[in-house]
């Protein structure tokens, strides 16, 4: 990436302060609700504890990355509306989360789930579903990673800064204080970068109309040039049926952003149900600067700009209008911005593969300290895979991946989110429908360059719909008719270590009420987080499975079929 600016000392200077700012408050956040990090509830939940207030910090920090502040006014800037995409669906997401998530919140912290694949393997019995659902996790999250250095990547370059040595520090202090202080580090250092974006576009907004004549002569300049841009491969395309393209893409969006580990991560980080709930209210809140960020694409426009690329829109803009000292302050926010969502999904993705690959397969008697040790360095293993993904492939290559993970990660719905409401499907149904799903999905991105949009022919017509649609379509016809024919057939359905009162919030604090504990070795083992997977004797070779919170007197219940 060549360099667009020379070197501004007075923004680089601003930004490298606030950037040691936050590394300070990741190393101190380890002191923040003071707990021992030898367990993975502890180092990748954050202790489960987490508030509205909090939380609402973290989802916001965790799904609106630093690629968004770039890439949404970007794609506004070279294609108008279609990139508007991205308002709708982060508003049919939310009715989505309040309906879904609570539930699957209360299953998790009864039953100690880490993860969505802890889930799947108590709901089904089936390590191998559990698995595809944790591979499919990282497959997805791990391009993510290596793409919010992109947004790093660019505002460095708008810097005058050259090299990829400051990519490479960025994230060497970024894997120390996460590995230090775990989910802890993200959750703090969230409140700063989502203060600092806030302040960033509100000013943005409010002062650059003035500068470029009002919101009328904006739209006015982006009516007249965006006819004669020519965006290569863009989103969505042109012609009839781009209203089909952009409702699927937005309504399928939606159905996949909180199957992704960092955001399952940030939900059963919460404190409770109710927490989940009222983040799932008052969320929408950053939908709405998300449309005053897109605007910025229409006011680098009426600027008149000229940007290396459609990425560096949003940096001239601040060049351009802004004090050197606002400008540094801007891009260190949108730096901050890259590093949350990173921490968070270098950890959900190590939560993933500690819980459901190395204790599952390779140490199924692991304690909980040797789970957040592993856990620790795998979240290392992930940030390092993200910096050669980003240094030794190409930048659109990288893209391009990224937006298969939205096809690849919808492919887990029917065993998550059905699952949570009943357990028709069969086991061996969902497995094949995952399968069928990931081939087709991957194939018919593919076949259009690794873009996220597929032409159908439908009964003469011609329609461009959203690949994972079409994928999840096929996913869940393959799991409906296995379903059927296995009915009876003596295949094995699997065991469901969930019982009905599991799926059912409370109304006290927390909504918690947890498993009965055992007398001798069970009570010592709840000592140190661990409570027994159901209720019913274990099967050979069935681990325990950890839960938080802390030893006490436990209310008996008499478990029935959910």
């Amino acid at each position: 990436m060549s360099t667009p600016h020379p070197t501004d000392a007075t923004a680089l200077i601003v930004f490298c302060v606030l950037f040691a700012f936050v590394t300070v408050v990741g190393f101190v956040a380890v002191r923040w609700r003071r707990a021992k990090l030898d367990s993975i509830d502890e180092w990748g939940l954050g202790g489960r504890r987490f508030g509205t207030v909090v939380t609402w910090f973290l989802l916001g920090g965790d799904l609106y990355t630093a690629y968004t502040f770039i890439a949404v006014p970007a794609l506004v800037f070279g294609a108008g509306a279609a990139g508007f995409f991205a308002l709708p669906y982060t508003i049919i997401v939310y009715p989505l989360v309040f309906m879904i998530m609570p539930r699957l919140w209360t299953v998790a912290h009864r039953r100690g789930y880490v993860t969505s694949a802890d889930f799947v393997q108590g709901r089904y019995g089936s390590r191998k579903l559990s698995l595809a659902v944790a591979l499919t996790g990282l497959l997805a999250t791990m391009p993510y990673i290596a793409l919010q250095l992109v947004g790093i990547q660019v505002v460095l370059a708008a810097m005058g800064v050259e090299g990829d040595w400051p990519l490479i520090i960025a994230f060497a202090i970024l894997a120390a204080y996460t590995y230090n202080s775990g989910l802890r580090a993200p959750a703090l250092i969230a409140v700063v970068k989502d203060v600092m974006i806030w302040i960033v576009i509100i000013v943005a907004v409010a002062y650059l109309p003035g500068k470029l004549g009002g919101f009328g002569a904006i739209f006015d300049s982006a009516r007249e040039a965006l006819p004669k841009h020519d965006p290569p491969g863009a989103l969505i395309p042109t012609g009839v049926d781009a209203q089909v393209a952009y409702a699927t893409l937005a309504l399928g969006s939606a159905m996949a952003l909180f199957l992704y580990p960092h955001a399952m991560t940030g939900v059963l980080s919460s404190q409770s149900a109710k927490v989940v709930r009222r983040n799932a209210a008052i969320l929408p809140a950053y939908s709405f600067v998300l449309g005053l960020i897109a605007l910025l694409g229409f006011m680098a426009i009426a600027a008149n700009l000229q940007p290396q690329t459609p990425n560096f829109a949003v940096p001239d803009l601040f060049i351009t209008f802004f004090p050197s000292w606002f400008e540094g302050f801007a891009f260190a926010a949108i730096a901050i911005g890259a590093l949350v969502p990173a921490a968070v999904m270098s950890i959900a993705a190590a939560n993933l593969f500690t819980r459901n690959i190395w204790s599952a397969y390779l140490h199924k008697d692991a304690s909980p300290a040797e789970e957040s040790q592993v856990a620790k360095i795998s979240s290392l293993v992930m940030k390092v895979g993200a910096v050669l993904f980003i240094l030794l492939l190409p930048t659109e290559y990288a893209i391009d991946l990224q937006l298969l993970g939205g096809v690849w990660i919808l492919q887990t719905l029917p065993a998550v989110v059905i699952a949570l409401y009943t357990r028709w499907f069969h086991r061996w149904g969902l497995f094949a429908g995952w399968a069928v799903g990931m081939v087709v999905g991957t194939v018919m991105a593919a076949t259009q360059d690794f873009k996220s949009i597929f032409p159908l022919e439908l009964f003469g017509l011609h329609v461009t719909v959203y690949a994972a649609l079409l994928a999840l379509i096929a996913n869940l016809a393959v799991a409906a008719v296995l379903t059927v024919a296995l009915r009876g057939s003596g295949v094995g359905e699997g065991r469901d270590d969930t019982v009905a009162d599991d799926y059912e919030e409370l109304e006290d604090v927390g909504g918690i009420k947890p498993l009965p504990a055992q007398p001798g070795e069970e009570r010592a083992r709840a000592a140190s987080g661990r409570f027994r997977l159901g209720d019913g004797e274990r099967g050979a070779g069935e681990r325990e499975t950890p839960v938080p919170g802390t030893p006490k007197e436990q209310q008996e219940r008499t478990p029935r079929a959910p």
